[in-house]
């Protein structure tokens, strides 16, 4: 999930001259959404915050105790490519919904579904993709920190967004923003929203939109790029993925490319394949009792790994990097770790220091921010990542937030080892290189969508 630097930004490409030349090109396939008269076409569903036509634009305004409204277009959209201007004032948050739907089934008709988010705060989001009252949010900008800066506050901004099959791609103001891959929802609705607000200061805040317009015909994508790609369809690869590198570590199906730890071949018990995960199984014994860790045949030496887990209730595991197996340790072997942990049920929480053995946190060591939204719930899947840098830069990232950062073999590094249950290993964690390791910790706990990206070293 690395972040790329993309050679750009040196003229202002949301200048009003550039973007209204753009919408008047004319092109056959172009169909618009909006008459720029009145709001045949489009419905209101949930809150009741006020959407009107002024001039050749639709505003939409913050109204107090009203949840979030929605101006819904009256038909549904597969596979399409959209464009919009928009601007929004600051103190409010607005965004796009795309294929997205309202049921009465769903949570009394609450709209649901792909949302392009619109975000002037400081974070700066604009361009990522949020499941709106489902999965909430898939591609951060985290992801592509260069897409921060596209977006331009108080002034108009083009997004586009194109869903085509299985991959959602959006842009601001012409460059890439996020991608992801996902078939939760085929087709659906296309919706302006405006957010319910906190503070009754925030009331009377507008949103504009403008020159709203799809192709559903003759689609042509926008050439590959090199931002990460949010994959949501287990054990596959994207053909952006393959373009920039990224690999299964584990096929889906089998055992292969992986070994027990200090064994030459797979547990024959204790781990189970089935239905695409890769599952640890209860047991009644402890950490390492019943079938063992599992690691890679390959070691790496700088690298992305990603990872989805699923944890059941009270379940205790970790991915281990930078494994040797050089310690002879009957138990689990020796590496360094990104804890998965419930931390609510297991008293591994409370153990350590200053939450140094919670979810996501590097064992023992560095504790994991905690992000409100940084935790799914149990029995549902988690979305992990470890990144190791050519320069010994190493982050853990949990469902698009980064939430530890460190550098390997730096004095910090090295007095937080001096203080820790790995003191007794010399040079602990600093292997040049090593194998990826799955614990097995007397839990059920399921992987899946194992893959990585290598990195080049030096020489």
């Amino acid at each position: 999930m690395t972040t790329t630097g993309l050679s750009k930004r040196t003229l202002l490409v949301s200048s009003i001259v550039l973007l209204t030349h753009v919408f008047t090109v004319a092109q056959d396939n172009w169909k618009p959404l909006f008459n720029g008269k009145d709001l045949a076409g489009w419905k209101p569903l949930n809150g009741k915050a006020k959407f009107e036509v002024v001039g050749n634009e639709i505003v939409g305004t913050t109204t107090a105790n009203e949840p979030n409204s929605f101006l819904v277009t009256e038909a549904t959209y597969g596979d399409f490519i959209l464009e919009l201007q928009f601007k929004i004032d600051e103190g409010t948050n607005s965004g796009i919904q795309f294929r997205s739907e309202s049921r009465p089934e769903y949570q009394n008709g609450r709209v649901h579904g792909y949302q392009y988010e619109i975000d002037p705060s400081s974070r700066a989001w604009t361009g990522g993709i949020y499941d709106e009252a489902r999965r909430e949010w898939l591609y951060t900008l985290e992801y592509n920190i260069d897409a921060k800066r596209d977006f331009e506050k108080n002034e108009w901004n083009l997004a586009r967004i194109e869903c085509i099959g299985n991959t959602l791609r959006t842009f601001i103001n012409g460059f890439p923003a996020a991608h992801v891959v996902d078939n939760l929802t085929k087709s659906g609705f296309i919706a302006l929203q405006v957010h319910s607000v906190d503070k009754p200061a925030n009331a009377g805040k507008q949103v504009r939109w403008r020159n709203i317009r799809i192709q559903t015909q003759d689609l042509t994508p926008t050439p590959l790029d090199e931002i990460f790609v949010s994959n949501f369809i287990p054990n596959t690869l994207s053909e952006q993925e393959t373009k920039n590198g990224v690999k299964l570590l584990w096929d889906g199906k089998t055992s292969n490319g992986w070994r027990g730890a200090y064994q030459t071949k797979f547990p024959d018990h204790g781990w189970e394949i089935k239905e695409g995960e890769l599952r640890t199984l209860k047991s009644t014994g402890g950490e390492s009792t019943n079938g063992g860790d599992i690691v890679s045949q390959e070691e790496f030496a700088a690298f992305d790994l990603q990872f989805e887990f699923r944890l059941s209730e009270g379940a205790n595991s970790g991915v281990k990097y930078f494994v040797t197996e050089q310690e002879g340790n009957k138990g689990s072997a020796i590496g360094l770790e990104y804890q998965i942990l419930d931390d609510e049920r297991h008293s591994d929480a409370k153990e350590g220091v200053v939450g140094n053995r919670t979810q996501a946190s590097l064992y023992d060591l560095i504790p994991s921010l905690k992000i409100a939204r940084g935790q799914h719930k149990i029995g549902e899947w988690n979305y992990g990542s470890i990144i190791v840098y050519p320069d010994n830069r190493v982050e853990h990232w949990l469902n698009g937030y980064k939430v530890v950062e460190f550098q390997r073999g730096t004095p910090i590094y090295n007095a937080l080892v001096a203080r820790s249950k790995y003191a007794q290993w010399k040079n602990f964690g600093m292997a040049p290189k090593g194998h990826i390791l799955l614990q097995d910790h007397g839990d059920q706990v399921s992987f899946r969508s194992i893959k990585i990206k290598v990195f080049k070293t030096s020489p």
